[in-house]
């Protein structure tokens, strides 16, 4: 079954995290990626991540997580000749995704004047920590710091202990996902219009995002977000601990769910009909709450919840989650026997959603730093004399 992407051409001239998992979601489906590395200086996701071995063999972790269904070629843009190789690409391209420092490719002669004039229905995302323009445009950022910069570390953690960044680089593959987004509704557009696009996105802004309502509160109330740690406006959605010392998230969420727990908590006493008398009665309920959660475990509170639709959960470790059942229905996982430059199999994750039919399939295993310079050379039209002048003059 056809895939949404099959027949796009993507350059993936982008390191690190964001940027290659935009690359990677289009290449799931469909998408025919190149991705593009500096011989002499590789995407540093190669030489990152906890096994050390493989970051060493420059297939770390990192970048094994996004770089399934791609090619590599081997490019250096400060050449002369690299820079018309990778003109030569961009001419075969529906898309380029960069995301260098703003200005980086504009010095190379590589801007999205000089590309789309070469190709002109080209799609030309540029990924940056705070966007083109601007007092921070030239500035440089990666994930930890752009949650710093926004106050998302303020917001996260307790009342007594915040700061705290996140555990996952949340702001990365929220990035890298929103990029995926934004490439698909310019492709989407250009099939109406015929017309290039040229899209600009911030790291900044994409964080930003992921606190939508604290900003939209804010700019209403003038109160900025506390970090209240585990807890919540409303004590039917806190975390408690449960007999055997376990922690069990309650998420009775609205009114009807919060009657709901009350009854079968055998306390209907305790029910709210409005928010507002929900918080301010706010310590009361957690002190009853947190009374009765002690009388089970949390993997029985979990299940007696959510039979009568409730939603509650118990604190799980990351392995503990990808043990569950339920993952193994959502083809979210992908284990590769095997990769050049990788001894032995690995997994890696897929998509986060799924398509009835053409829906994300793993079809090659993330490649070594220059994988199919030779092949892709050969296809923009260079003889094995050439590929050789260039391997010799440290282009390729």
């Amino acid at each position: 079954m056809t895939r949404p992407f099959e027949g796009i051409r993507v350059i993936d001239a982008t390191h690190v995290l964001a940027g290659p998992f935009a690359a990677y979601q289009l290449a799931l489906f469909g998408a025919d990626v190149i991705k593009v590395e500096d011989p002499n200086d590789p995407d540093q996701s190669r030489t990152s991540g906890s096994d050390r071995q493989l970051a060493r063999d420059g297939m770390g972790v990192y970048f094994l997580t996004q770089g399934s269904n791609k090619r590599s070629i081997a490019l250096d843009l400060k050449t002369a000749a690299g820079r018309e190789i990778f003109k030569r690409l961009i001419a075969t391209a529906d898309v380029l995704v960069e995301n260098y420092r703003p200005g980086a490719f504009d010095a190379l002669g590589l801007g999205y004047d000089a590309l789309s004039a070469i190709q002109p229905k080209l799609i030309y995302c540029s990924v940056s920590a705070f966007g083109h323009g601007g007092p921070r445009g030239n500035q440089t950022a990666y994930d930890f710091v752009i949650q710093a910069t926004t106050g998302l570390m303020t917001m996260t953690g307790t009342p007594d202990v915040n700061p705290v960044k996140f555990g996952a680089p949340a702001v990365d593959y929220a990035t890298g996902t929103m990029a995926a987004f934004a490439l698909a509704s310019a492709l989407f557009q250009r099939e109406r219009t015929g017309r290039g696009q040229r899209i600009d996105l911030a790291m900044y802004d994409v964080a930003l995002m992921l606190a939508a309502s604290h900003v939209a509160a804010y700019a209403r109330t003038g109160k900025p977000p506390r970090p209240d740690g585990n807890n919540h406006a409303h004590a039917t959605n806190c975390c408690y601990e449960t007999k055997d010392g376990t922690l069990v998230m309650l998420g009775a969420s609205n009114i009807r769910q919060q009657r709901r727990l009350w009854k079968l908590l055998d306390r209907p006493d305790m029910a709210k009909q409005t928010n507002d008398e929900r918080l301010d009665d706010r310590a009361r309920e957690m002190a009853v709450l947190g009374d009765i959660l002690r009388t089970r475990t949390a993997d029985e509170w979990e299940a007696f919840l959510q039979a009568s639709h409730v939603p509650a959960g118990r604190v799980r470790t990351l392995p503990e989650a990808l043990a569950d059942p339920q993952l193994a229905t959502r083809d979210f996982l992908h284990e590769h026997a095997g990769a050049p430059g990788v001894d032995g199999a690995f997994t890696v994750p897929v998509a986060a959603f799924r398509l009835a039919h053409g829906g994300a399939q793993v079809t090659s295993p993330p490649p070594t730093l220059g994988a199919d310079t030779d092949a892709i050379l050969g296809e923009l039209g260079y003889d094995a004399a050439a590929i050789a002048e260039f391997r010799a003059a440290a282009v390729v």
